[in-house]
């Protein structure tokens, strides 16, 4: 049996350290968002920072893993079988549920992960444990105040983080304006003070009071002298900050990179229990199990043990830094996760990952309503002077950045100052909603959400926001069944489980693969955006839209000949395939028609009115292709799963031979596209000619069957006639495309 167990906590230890990847990759944000979103440094230099600050973090925290031990359940009435059986579920749940949030570049909170796994995981053994006995009440077994702390927090933290986020970032604004440089002689040097004291003050507070070296005498004599260290650094680093920029250094990309590293130091030394604290409680488990349970089945020994704090050995905290920082360097999630915050913050209009949504387009209605209203109180000059200080032209912003320094500079500071605040206060504020909401607060003031992105920005922060209740709900049911599960399947069960989640870590990791090859779409947007030359812009436009409009047609091949094959094949899994696929290529339409409107913005107006005009065509009877290939669906779908009668011999063959020669054309069309070679497309058109005479004659033929047919024969044919005219679109509106294409992509007309 203890071989058994043994093979549980080396597993354990497994998942440990993918969890600690995963986690790095959802974290990340907390402490690279401002300093990447602004490029206070080069990427190397920013990640390099980072890293030294989880390594010290790791290394020098004391590892008091006590929420994994004794914070959710009562282990004094937990036996040996029962809590491993809950630290198994909960590192199962843990590492699929984070890979998933990370997959889709969405930051979601360890903590909450944790906290109600633990909480989950304890509430199903606690429901067994009082079914089988009349002693317990699940009052006695599960700790529901921590849960409830850490709800609240979410509530607490999302509005206040959000609040000051807006406050500090307008005062900053109004201080330093857009152009900063202007206006910073004197007042550089008190907000440099500020700055670092604040992010000293944070650093001591809450990323090195739970360090090995920090002994009661040292936190005393901290708590007790705190004003007189505050006074000292803020004289200091005020007279510090005003030298240095007297010598010409950015004090604005210092204050940066200390925030980050402070950041970095914060989240590896406090949210480490999020990632090893669960397996150190397995393990702590077994080893009193072993040493002293002797002539005790582990369904008798009860984890008493569990109770005393726990010490971590040294060398677990320096490997457990090693793999974070290994993490941050390699982890393309970590990016994707970074990316979704400083996307929604960003200052310029660009490719915006949202969509819009009915309560965003309601609450940018009452912020617009709220702003006019405000604006007829202020007078004319206050109202002028205020948007002096808001001219987005004279921004000083570094090129390919999302944001300025003075941005980035509030962000961490007011994260730290935040977080420090909550933990002097004993609140269980999250690392990641205080920095994330922060962020979205000091975009908002920057007036970086006009009226123009403001609806999307606001449905993805709405998304982040509601991921993160999707969290505790998820980690909580999964985590339950997971354990229900383990407890009463047993070593069967552990095994299944264990194959499961390796399963949906290695999809999971081919599905991120697989989307991440998008990307190069993205990038000529992003280079194209930061274009300022029109003949440059319209060459990337060029690039974009021949990318762009080969996806199109690609999905028209693939899916024009999966509908017919499944519809004559019967397939109806084939079918329903199309159809999901029809609906995410139209909301990629949507996304590829908001960019092209930003991208036109950069051509001069005479190469709008030479071009402009095609590209639209262009996109338009991408449209129009898409959505005849949904239509050609939806009757097959509808048909087949309502179990109607298929088509008959010679239908099939008449329209099997025309598809055939449909899909070909596209295929052809696609690769002149991809290549931008259009010297043979004549022969395309004259294809695409022949292909609708065709088709003409096919519905010709069928009408006059009709007229001798009955019941369910008329319902095919009907069907029949609806794919013919269909085909008839997708011959045409391809031919169409391709020549707004060419017209778009050649400097002469044709």
């Amino acid at each position: 049996m203890e071989t058994l167990y043994l093979g549980i906590v080396i597993f354990l230890f497994v998942l440990a350290i993918f969890d600690l990847m995963v986690g790095v990759s959802n974290d990340a944000v907390n402490f690279l968002n401002s300093a990447i979103g602004a490029k206070a440094a080069s990427f190397k230099t920013i990640m390099i920072v980072s890293a030294i600050g989880i390594f010290i973090g790791a290394s020098l925290s004391n590892g008091m893993m006590d929420i994994a031990r004794h914070g959710i359940y009562q282990p004094e009435y937990f036996y040996f079988n029962e809590v491993m059986c809950i630290i198994l579920a909960v590192m199962l749940t843990d590492v699929v549920l984070l890979d998933i949030f990370n997959s889709m570049g969405m930051p979601t909170s360890t903590t909450v992960s944790m906290v109600f796994e633990l909480l989950g995981g304890t509430f199903a053994l606690a429901l067994i444990k009082v079914h089988g006995s009349s002693e317990f009440e699940l009052g006695d077994l599960i700790n529901t105040d921590k849960a409830l702390s850490v709800i609240m927090a979410i509530f607490v933290s999302v509005a206040i983080a959000f609040f000051f986020g807006m406050l500090v970032q307008y005062i900053a604004r109004v201080i330093f304006s857009f152009n900063y440089r202007k206006n910073m002689k004197y007042s550089i040097g008190v907000f440099g003070g500020i700055a670092a004291t604040a992010i000293i003050y944070f650093m001591l507070i809450n990323g090195l009071k739970s360090s090995s070296f920090m002994t009661k005498e040292n936190i005393e004599w901290i708590n007790t002298n705190t004003l007189q260290i505050v006074l000292g650094c803020l004289g200091f680093f005020t007279v510090l900050m005003q030298i240095l920029h007297w010598l010409k250094i950015n004090v604005f990309k210092i204050i940066v990179l200390l925030g980050t590293f402070s950041l970095a130091l914060a989240f590896a030394g406090n949210d480490l229990v999020n990632f090893i604290g669960v397996p150190l409680a397995g393990y702590s488990s077994f080893i009193d199990y072993t040493a002293n349970g002797a002539g005790a089945t582990p369904d008798s020994y009860l984890m008493t043990s569990l109770l005393g704090p726990a010490q971590t050995p040294w060398y677990f905290l320096i490997g457990a830094g090693a793999i974070m920082v290994y993490s941050l360097f390699t982890s393309k999630k970590a990016h994707g996760v970074v990316k979704t915050s400083v996307d929604l913050a960003r200052q310029d209009e660009g490719e915006e990952s949202f969509g819009s949504t009915p309560i965003a387009r309601t609450l940018v209605r009452i912020s617009l309503g709220t702003s006019n209203t405000l604006s007829k109180v202020l007078s004319e000059n206050t109202k002028q002077w205020i948007d002096s200080r808001f001219r987005k032209d004279e921004a000083i912003i570094a090129d390919g950045a999302a944001f300025d320094l003075v941005r980035a500079s509030v962000n961490l500071v007011l994260a730290g100052l935040l977080i420090a605040l909550g933990t002097s206060l004993k609140l269980p504020l999250s690392t990641t909603y205080v920095t994330f909401m922060v962020a979205m607060g000091s975009s908002l003031s920057d007036r970086a959400w006009g009226r123009d992105s403001a609806v999307f920005r606001i449905t993805g922060v709405l998304s982040v926001i509601g991921g993160w209740f999707l969290t505790a709900g998820a980690a909580f049911t999964i985590c339950f069944f997971v354990a229900m599960v383990i407890y009463f399947g047993g070593t069967v069960a552990i095994v299944l489980m264990i194959a499961l989640a390796a399963f949906i870590l290695l999809r999971s990791q081919l599905l991120f693969k697989k989307k991440n090859q998008k990307g190069k779409v993205n990038e000529t947007f992003k280079e194209l955006m930061r274009s300022t030359d029109s003949a440059q812009a319209l060459g990337l436009m060029r690039i974009l839209t021949r990318e762009e409009l080969t996806k199109v047609l690609e999905y028209a091949e693939e899916n024009f000949n999966r509908i017919v094959t499944s519809f004559i094949t019967e397939n109806l899994r084939g079918l329903r395939k199309a159809m999901g696929a029809s609906k995410f290529e139209k909301q990629l339409l949507k996304q590829m028609k908001r960019s092209g409107t930003l991208a036109m913005c950069r051509l001069d107006n005479n190469t709008v009115l030479e071009k402009g005009l095609y590209y639209y065509q262009g996109n338009d009877f991408a449209s129009e292709l898409v959505y005849s290939i949904s239509r050609l669906c939806e009757p097959c779908l509808e048909h087949i799963d309502n179990n109607f009668n298929p088509l008959d011999e010679t239908q099939q063959a008449e329209f099997a031979d025309v598809s055939k020669d449909i899909t070909e054309l596209i295929r052809s069309c696609k690769e002149k596209l991809d290549t931008n070679n259009f010297e043979d497309f004549d022969d395309n058109i004259n294809t695409g000619n022949t292909l609708n005479a065709q088709l003409a004659h096919l519905k010709r033929e069928e009408l006059k069957r009709i007229q001798s047919q009955k019941g369910g024969s008329i319902k095919v044919s009907m069907v029949y006639l609806t794919m013919v005219q269909e085909a008839q679109n997708v011959v045409t509106y391809t031919i169409n495309l391709m020549k707004v294409s060419r017209k778009f992509q050649m400097d002469t007309d044709f």
